[in-house]
């Protein structure tokens, strides 16, 4: 089973459809599982048909996701976006920032990092140090 972590907290997935693996996708796959090694401009062409798209964390020191996020967003991908993996409750903000609506995972994690880990950083637009030093 898995955890699914937004800005209020834990929540079940409501995520019925199943994800294919890029490397399986075909050109109407609207759902994609994306490993940590994607090259986001290998997908521009199709942004805009995606409706969801999951980026594999496979080690909470890997942060190629958050790259990934980025490109996404910045080439105009505005699906839903997740997170999965490895990603650690200090990292939530961040996970936010660079584009990622939620964050998934396993049980196992959720119980060695509860919910208040979570919620402490929940508040993600109010620590952006980049937007105080506009301010």
């Amino acid at each position: 089973m898995t955890v699914i972590i937004t800005d209020t907290g834990f929540a079940p997935d409501g995520w019925n459809e199943e994800f294919v693996p890029l490397a399986e996708a075909t050109d109407t796959s609207e759902v994609l599982d994306l490993p940590s090694d994607t090259d986001p401009q290998t997908l521009k062409d199709r942004l805009g048909s995606l409706r969801m798209v999951r980026v594999d964390f496979p080690s909470f020191a890997d942060g190629r996701g958050f790259t990934i996020a980025r490109q996404l967003r910045l080439l105009g991908y505005n699906g839903h976006l997740r997170a999965k993996g490895h990603v650690i409750a200090d990292q939530y903000a961040m996970a936010r920032r660079a584009g990622f609506d939620e964050v998934e995972i396993s049980d196992d994690l959720a119980e060695r990092q509860p919910e208040d880990q979570w919620l402490d950083r929940a508040d993600w637009q109010a620590h952006d140090y980049q937007s105080r030093l506009r301010g």
